[in-house]
């Protein structure tokens, strides 16, 4: 079955969030980690997964995305903390 990924990356504790979907987690945050692309986390260097939800279902995956980004700072970092209070990068473990 395949699987749908909300993830946030960010450049470090409390920096630069950046919020996304894909249906390949390890496959989009190594293009991020990478600089495949000219985009927002490329610009600013915004590389480490602290965060990521799966879904069986890709509408309820954007649909998350989307209450993701609507939060205010302060909540995505309360969203964060409450799964990685100590920010790890998590594609190793993935």
């Amino acid at each position: 079955m395949k699987q749908y990924f909300v993830y946030i990356l960010s450049t470090y504790k409390n920096g630069t969030l950046y919020t996304g979907v894909t249906s390949d987690l390890l496959g989009r945050t190594w293009q991020h980690k990478n600089n495949l692309s000219p985009s927002f986390t490329s610009r600013y260097g915004i590389h480490k997964l602290v965060y990521y939800e799966i879904f069986e279902d890709m509408y309820e995956a954007i649909s998350r995305e989307k209450q993701i980004k609507n939060l205010l700072r302060k909540k995505k970092i309360e969203l964060i903390e409450k799964e990685n209070p100590e920010w790890e990068d998590l594609y190793d473990k993935l």
